[in-house]
């Protein structure tokens, strides 16, 4: 009996553990006994241990993940440089589309769970992933009609005919992935909020390499091409969210967090959805900046190597991005669980850590792509025209991973406050009100093609960098807290007066 019900109790004992190193780490960030140098000694020590156990499975999880789709685009890549193009426009084209709208909405979850669980509100955690999880499968229906139309939209915004037929080709096959992205998104964040981040990274792996095996069959002995990849592609994202789901039900660490399906799940949908049209708005104006600059490359002369010199570098970016991703996981959960838990000074320099960690991470790979500039490209494929326009547009590709280990940690955390609405704006005015004009007007009017389209997106990504920093070091994480405080009691009020409060199925 004791054996069980110290099973019973491991979520509540998990969370004591970190409750305590977090409380800890308020206490010494707060005494003033200690020498400032001392302080900061023990502080950061601390706060790493807790940093490293959450971000290292997380960026294992977005990198993994992302290295699914990136060993589908290596195996049409080998087929020819038209497939690369096709595999490159139609994800970069049009499947980002779904996938910024589906992690932006899911972005609601992170910030609303990860302040419930810091502030000991569990059952609130399963309601929320269900409440995300109706939405995004409802915003899926119609974004499959973007993907049934994909030729018609990629040739009427100017793209070559034979390159847009065979993305749409591919695109067809990823419409599956559009309802996992719906159903993972939520279960990530989900997981995410209660630092439970290792199975995920576990499943990862495994599903990478049924992926690969998967693949290679379907591509190279079944002869099924493009749309045989992106079929591929789309089952193995099934598998992931699956398996994720059995473990959610299975756990004993979801034990207080999900406690089954429930029409309580129904209510409230309406003010749900505004914070998730707020969190969708912020990630999918981001991803669609990068979507429009492929988009306008493809306008550009010898449209197939420069698709395919963009497909090579934003794909090394990808990567990068995967690991800043997992960094960005990190602060999300770790800012809202401070603040959930009334910790102002952990939540500030937590922010600190992450940040320049991230930071020095993204230095080390940019001068990797520098040193290795001309031999990036035959990962990929093997045409030295594509190696040698890899190697012009590496100095920028630098440049964009350094930004890169600051920006997407700076927006985790923004979600983990819930600014998704003042992130939103200012993601309008530096990516499209400055970012694209300036590319464009780079790329065609004075002729610098790819590199004045990428300088114009630098440009952008540059100034909205400065501005969330601004407003990160000027935050007053003590209101801070008492905004978190206000609106998990709204949301619990939310949930108390629901009809449906003791209904399951």
């Amino acid at each position: 009996m004791g054996s069980e019900k110290r099973g019973d109790d491991l979520p509540i004992i998990e969370h004591n553990r970190d409750e305590a190193m977090s409380n800890a780490l308020e206490e010494i960030l707060s005494n003033t006994d200690l020498s400032y140098w001392h302080r900061l000694n023990l502080a950061t020590w601390l706060e790493l241990s807790i940093l490293f156990r959450l971000a290292a499975p997380a960026v294992v999880v977005y990198l993994l993940n992302n290295v699914i789709s990136t060993s589908t685009q290596i195996f049409c890549g080998h087929l020819g440089n038209l497939e690369l193009a096709a595999v490159n426009l139609g994800n970069n084209g049009i499947q980002i589309f779904a996938c910024g709208l589906m992690l932006g909405m899911g972005s609601a979850v992170e910030t609303l769970c990860g302040q419930a669980y810091g502030a000991r509100k569990y059952e609130m955690l399963g309601i929320y992933l269900q409440r995300s999880t109706i939405l995004l499968m409802a915003i899926a229906f119609p974004v499959t009609a973007i993907y049934m139309f994909s030729k018609e939209i990629l040739v009427l915004l100017g793209e070559p005919k034979r390159i847009a037929s065979a993305a749409s080709l591919f695109v067809y096959g990823l419409i599956p992935q559009i309802f996992a992205y719906a159903a993972n998104y939520p279960i990530q964040k989900f997981l995410q909020a209660q630092s439970i981040v290792a199975p995920s990274a576990y499943i990862s792996v495994a599903a990478l390499v049924f992926h690969i095996l998967l693949t290679w069959i379907v591509v190279y002995k079944l002869g099924l091409g493009l749309l045989g990849a992106s079929l591929s592609l789309s089952f193995s994202w099934w598998v992931v969210v699956v398996a994720q789901f059995v473990y959610i039900l299975t756990s004993k660490k979801c034990k207080h967090t999900w406690t089954g399906f429930t029409l309580r799940a129904f209510s409230g949908l309406g003010s749900f959805f505004k914070l998730s049209a707020a969190s969708a708005v912020m990630l999918s104006l981001e991803s669609w900046y990068c979507q429009i600059i492929i988009l306008t490359a493809g306008l550009l002369p010898d449209p197939e190597i420069t698709l395919d010199s963009l497909s090579v570098c934003t794909t090394i970016a990808g990567w990068v991005l995967m690991i800043a991703m997992g960094f960005n996981a990190a602060a999300s959960v770790r800012v809202s669980n401070e603040l959930g838990a009334g910790h102002p000074k952990t939540s500030a320099f937590s922010v600190v850590i992450v940040t320049l960690i991230s930071l020095l991470i993204s230095v080390i790979s940019a001068i990797l792509v520098l040193v290795f500039r001309h031999d990036l490209s035959y990962v990929f494929t093997s045409g030295t025209a594509v190696a040698d326009a890899v190697a012009e547009l590496a100095p920028y590709l630098a440049t964009t991973l350094i930004l890169t280990g600051v920006q997407p940690v700076l927006s985790g955390v923004a979600v983990g406050c819930g600014w998704q609405a003042f992130v939103a704006y200012v993601n309008v005015g530096c990516y499209y009100f400055v970012g694209l004009p300036l590319g464009i007007l780079l790329g065609f009017t004075y002729n610098l093609g790819a590199k004045g389209i990428w300088s114009g997106m630098i440009g952008g990504t540059l100034l909205q960098t400065l501005i969330l920093l601004r407003v990160t070091c000027r935050t007053n994480w003590n209101k801070e807290v008492e905004i978190a405080k206000s609106r998990l009691d709204v949301w619990e009020d939310k949930k108390k007066n629901e009809p449906f409060s003791k209904e399951k199925y």
